[in-house]
């Protein structure tokens, strides 16, 4: 690899210029738009911020919002270290929060390791953006069961054959995990893999927020107190 001056050579073989970037930079800095919401005030919410998320989501679906239960999950790793990544929620209840994932991938191991998430859904077709911070448990056994019979087939045997997280040698290498698997469970039913799962994301604080006018956005902060109430507070932009 060879750098100097403005141009740097990458190993890609992609020159890398430093007024392109810095243009590029330019651009995304002066990106402005400007959010034209309906209000959002305290005495509008649910008293309860899950019934109120279930509101927010079936408009989010009603505006045709893509993959509204799309959400960034963040965990913290031993070091201390976050990590962020998108997953879908397949669930949510008085309890809180569900998604699925590999027990043996990064994220599970980092649950596992401190028991607390984030979790952010941003609907752009709204101006709306709800973050989600709490306590993680496994989700029962008989609750995964029943999630992972009704996925597709494709996704059942795929869990089997993907090592989440895991370097692979390529792309053959998984091709070829996903033909044994198939020839494993021809004409039968796939059943859950032993290390495949739910977790629960118990919430302690949620955040609506609108976006308004002039970046003076509503935002109303749910936070449990110590007799399992809400307490409805909003906070500043």
């Amino acid at each position: 690899m060879h750098c100097g001056g403005g141009n740097c050579e990458c190993a890609s073989g992609v020159a890398y210029n430093a007024e392109i970037m810095e243009n590029l930079s330019q651009k995304i800095a002066q990106r402005r738009r400007e959010y034209i919401s309906h209000p959002l005030d305290e005495s509008l919410v649910d008293a309860d911020p899950v019934r109120q998320f279930h509101l927010w989501f079936d408009e989010a679906v009603q505006a045709e919002q893509p993959d509204p239960e799309a959400m960034t999950l963040a965990t913290v790793g031993a070091e201390g270290r976050v990590s962020a990544r998108v997953v879908l929620l397949k669930g949510c209840d008085e309890r809180g929060f569900v998604f699925y994932t590999n027990y043996e991938s990064r994220k599970c191991s980092e649950l596992i390791g401190r028991s607390w998430a984030a979790l952010t859904f941003y609907w752009m077709m709204l101006n709306r953006q709800v973050r989600v911070e709490g306590r993680v448990e496994r989700a029962p056994d008989d609750e995964a069961d029943a999630y992972f019979a009704t996925r597709p087939r494709g996704s059942q045997l795929g869990a089997w054959a993907s090592p989440q997280s895991r370097v692979i040698s390529g792309r053959a290498e998984l091709e070829s995990r996903m033909e044994e698997i198939e020839r494993r469970f021809r004409d039968q039913i796939v059943p859950r893999p032993p290390n495949w799962g739910g977790f629960l994301v118990r919430p302690e604080s949620l955040e609506f927020w609108q976006g308004r006018e002039s970046r003076l956005h509503d935002r109303i902060f749910y936070t449990r107190t110590e007799d399992g109430a809400w307490r409805i507070e909003r906070l500043a932009p």
